[in-house]
């Protein structure tokens, strides 16, 4: 087995809000992936003491010990179990009911000898490839549905369109959400190698066009996960009109996790 991960800040002026590990049990007969986006809120109160990367470790780390400790649990019990977890560490301090509480979009995949489990939430992205070479991306594209007005305004960060009917969902306080998630299993037979990316890898496909997902599964398998991060930054630095990246952020925090089975 063949995995790699890197995670790398947007600048050296912000911490980064991502979270990425890889669980690989003692027993040797599985494993699992979690990938969290950390959401950087907007200007203005969130409710809570925290920063997003506390909620994001605290998360990802209760993510990452349930997922293999609870091979049985299905993802979606997980995520949910992982949020109330994780709420339950700051109920007492923090308002969570804010709409702006610490938040973060979820990829999950765990493998077994007999399957591969996924889960994914908001707009991370998952690829699985098979032993043919066909690679199938796994997302939730329900940010993508919004309408263009709304994906244009700095609402699409706030509590209009966010774990709302007719928007879309990021693990937040509620562990009901975890219900939205996109899931699925496949024989593991059919898949040879899966990568997991945060939406600031993805914009290699999404807002440079360097090619389609099959591409970047390719590059990610040939090249490895930093050197697509490297490439991204490239391209961030090389858009100084903006034609690629519009109003969005001139660099992001990147993680991509490879793995081979």
């Amino acid at each position: 087995m063949r995995t790699e991960l890197v995670s790398e800040p947007s600048d050296g002026a912000h911490p980064n809000e991502d979270f990425a590990s890889v669980g690989l049990p003692a027993s040797g007969q599985g494993g699992s992936v979690v990938l969290l986006d950390g959401v950087t809120p907007p200007r203005g109160g969130t409710g809570c003491l925290h920063s997003v990367p506390w909620y994001t470790a605290r998360l990802g780390g209760a993510l990452t010990e349930l997922t293999v400790s609870l091979p049985d649990v299905p993802l979606a019990e997980a995520l949910a179990r992982a949020i109330a977890r994780t709420s339950d560490a700051h109920a007492g301090t923090c308002d969570l009911s804010h709409p702006r509480t610490p938040q973060a979009t979820v990829v999950v995949v765990r493998w077994s000898p007999e399957t591969v489990e996924y889960l994914v939430l908001s707009d991370s992205a998952l690829l699985l490839a098979a032993p043919d070479g066909t690679v199938t991306p796994v997302l939730d594209d329900r940010i993508a549905l919004l309408p263009p007005a709304l994906l244009a305004s700095e609402e699409i960060c706030d509590a209009r369109a966010r774990n709302k009917e007719g928007g879309f969902f990021t693990a937040a306080a509620d562990p009901a959400v975890a219900a939205r998630a996109v899931t699925g299993t496949v024989p593991r037979d059919e898949v040879a190698a899966l990568a997991a990316l945060t939406d600031g890898a993805t914009r290699w496909v999404e807002k440079f066009r360097e090619g389609d997902w099959a591409d970047l599964f390719t590059y990610v398998r040939k090249e490895g996960p930093r050197a697509l991060v490297e490439r991204v930054r490239e391209l961030e630095r090389a858009d100084t009109g903006r034609a690629f990246l519009g109003r969005g952020k001139r660099h992001d925090d990147a993680s991509a996790v490879f793995v081979e089975l």
